[in-house]
């Protein structure tokens, strides 16, 4: 990823700043300003890494603003490399932070979110079918990228923010993340990690957090499609700015009918969630192999709730073993099946 700092503005005499931000090594995340008459707004904060705290420094130096002079700092959900910047950042202003509610323990309370956290991904992976070593090795990976943040205060969340901010608008878009929100500040629209450009926003499956799972993110996908309507930029969190809308959207459905597409063609024998992850993504390594691990298990439940795939191994998960899939009927009739579900804009009543 190339990213770069640029200027914006909205129909409402609002200046926008995009501040590009390495919130891990040769990974990019991007923070935004938005300079009003009364006020001045940071989204998203980026990491707790010195390269990110730097980065956002610099951000501030070129768009003429110090953090002394924020108002309010408005994340888009609480995952770290968009809120962990906070802690380093709070005590260069007196800006009033806020957060959507489902992610207010994640901000604040990091430990205990993270103890049970841990928990659930730890009972995920015991499901998986991984072998003990690879699973130690992942939730140990999971506790340790999570510890590097600090709990941070916050001021309000946003079932009070037009108390603080009476002209924004915001939807609720779980799925990614139980707190993702998109603003909309005048025509300009801030939708964090809602669509990424070549790839999908990363997924888990319900078990190991609540509003999970791809079904409650296509049902925030169309909402969002509904939503955005009549906005002149749709902004986000890590690639460049979003012309065409309806193509990313279909660009996004395509992308999980292809990996899910992978998974189904794999299961003419039973398979382990652990087993159809490598047939999809193949052999990963580092924290790549817990992202695609928590994406398959998604798209296992996925498929699972909708009769298209099922257990053929009662006995041993009822012993405690991990279950194992396949597909339940024929693999053409399967695929047509998968690709009207996922397209269709029905997600939104399923997931209510």
């Amino acid at each position: 990823m190339s990213a770069s700092f640029s200027e914006f503005d909205s129909t409402g005499g609002a200046k926008i700043f995009r501040l590009p931000l390495q919130v891990f090594p040769d990974f990019w995340a991007y923070a935004y300003i938005v300079r009003r008459e009364r006020s001045v707004i940071l989204i998203d904060a980026g990491s707790s890494l010195e390269t990110s705290r730097q980065d956002l420094l610099r951000g501030f130096e070129r768009a003429g603003v110090v953090p002394s002079d924020l108002t309010h700092i408005l994340l888009t959900h609480g995952h770290i490399d968009h809120y962990g910047g906070l802690a380093a950042l709070k005590p260069l202003t007196g800006a009033k932070v806020g957060c959507h509610e489902l992610d207010l323990q994640t901000v604040t309370r990091h430990e205990a979110w993270l103890a049970l956290a841990s928990r659930r991904f730890a009972s995920f992976l015991a499901e998986t079918g991984l072998a003990a070593d690879a699973t130690d090795a992942l939730l140990n990976m999971y506790r340790f990228t999570k510890k590097i943040h600090q709990p941070t205060f916050i001021d309000f969340t946003y079932d009070d923010i037009h108390a603080y901010l009476p002209d924004v608008e915001l939807i609720h878009t779980p799925g990614h993340c139980p707190g993702h929100v998109v603003l909309r500040f005048d025509d300009v629209v801030f939708c964090g990690d809602m669509i990424l450009e070549n790839a999908t926003p990363h997924l888990h499956p319900s078990t190991t957090g609540a509003y999970g799972g791809l079904s409650q993110y296509l049902a925030s996908l169309e909402a969002f499609r509904a939503w955005v309507d009549g906005a002149r930029l749709i902004l986000n969190g890590h690639d460049e700015a979003i012309v065409n809308l309806p193509d990313r959207i279909d660009a996004t459905h395509r992308n999980i009918l292809r990996r899910m597409s992978k998974a189904l063609r794999a299961l003419t024998q039973p398979l382990t969630i652990s087993e159809i992850c490598y047939a999809i993504y193949g052999a990963l390594e580092g924290y790549n192999a817990l992202l695609v691990i928590e994406k398959t298990g998604a798209y296992v439940e996925y498929l699972y709730e909708r009769g298209m795939i099922e257990i053929v191994n009662a006995d041993e998960v009822e012993q405690g073993g991990p279950a194992r899939y396949w597909r339940a009927r024929d693999e053409s009739e399967t695929l047509e099946e998968l690709q009207r579900v996922i397209s269709a804009k029905t997600h939104i009543q399923e997931a209510a």
